[in-house]
């Protein structure tokens, strides 16, 4: 009988923990699609730069063409989060899922990403901001879509290696976009950029059914390229082709782990 009392006990525990948990996936607002902005905040990216990228989202994320894109859409309303990342272990949720379906919600938004101050963080790791950003997905929403956005001027040096990160997200039914920054101007610390950053983004970052790369030719560039990208992802179409400015031989495109030290801990920023 005390055995029968237990197994009962454990039964009505479990069945009300299952229950908790229905109740809260049905609380999730269903939405067309839940998209990730992660933005690149590596120590590449100077003041001047920065500024120009942030604004750049901002400018995008209440553009009447976007806008009109989330209207267009069966449930008329997607959840975006926008997170800031440098190295493996540094990525800051700028503004956690946002529910935007009209001009008013997106610049509900856009204060959120206003009200914080630009912060810099040292290496470039797209294999952590991958890591990060995968977790997020479905918490606070239910996506048709889920898509996360890359943006950022620099190959993986930090963390595990960025195809493999790429290959289980993927797995899990989300799709990598890439929006690399062409970008002539030396670093702070006076190295170039990376050539045929595009061309490595296409290979080793972007991922799943219908990913593509949109290219910022620069940093002034950056809004157009980021409006475009972001109405592409909302009404969910891929470009014909995938745009590539560099006219890169194949012998000149770096391996994806090229950049990555042999003996790195993956716990290093």
């Amino acid at each position: 009988m005390r055995k029968a009392g237990v197994l009962g006990a454990f039964a009505l525990v479990s069945f009300l923990a299952a229950a908790a948990g229905g109740a809260w996936a049905a609380d999730r607002a269903e939405v067309d699609l839940e998209l990730i902005l992660a933005v690149d905040v590596s120590g590449s990216i100077d003041e001047d730069e920065g500024r120009l990228q942030r604004e750049g989202y901002l400018r995008a994320l209440t553009d009447p063409g976007v806008i009109r894109a989330i209207q267009a859409g069966r449930r008329k309303k997607i959840a975006i989060a926008y997170v800031e990342w440098a190295g493996y272990r540094w990525q800051r949720l700028v503004a956690d899922w946002t529910l935007v379906q009209d001009t008013a919600t997106a610049r509900a938004l856009t204060e959120k990403i206003k009200a914080s101050e630009r912060v810099a963080g040292p290496f470039t790791s797209l294999s952590g901001i991958i890591d990060y950003s995968v977790p997020l997905f479905g918490k606070a929403y239910k996506g048709h879509r889920q898509v996360l956005d890359i943006s950022g001027d620099g190959p993986n040096n930090r963390g595990r290696p960025v195809a493999l990160a790429r290959d289980q997200a993927v797995a899990k039914g989300i799709v990598i976009n890439g929006l690399p920054i062409i970008n002539e101007r030396p670093n702070p610390w006076g190295r170039m950029p990376m050539q045929h950053l595009d061309l490595y983004y296409r290979n080793c970052v972007v991922g799943g059914q219908g990913s593509f790369l949109v290219v910022a030719r620069n940093f002034i560039d950056f809004a157009r390229a980021v409006r475009r990208k972001l109405i592409l992802e909302i009404v969910g179409t891929t470009p014909p082709g995938r745009p590539v400015l560099a006219a890169a031989q194949p012998s000149g495109v770096p391996h994806c782990d090229a950049f990555l030290r042999p003996t790195q801990n993956y716990e290093d920023y």
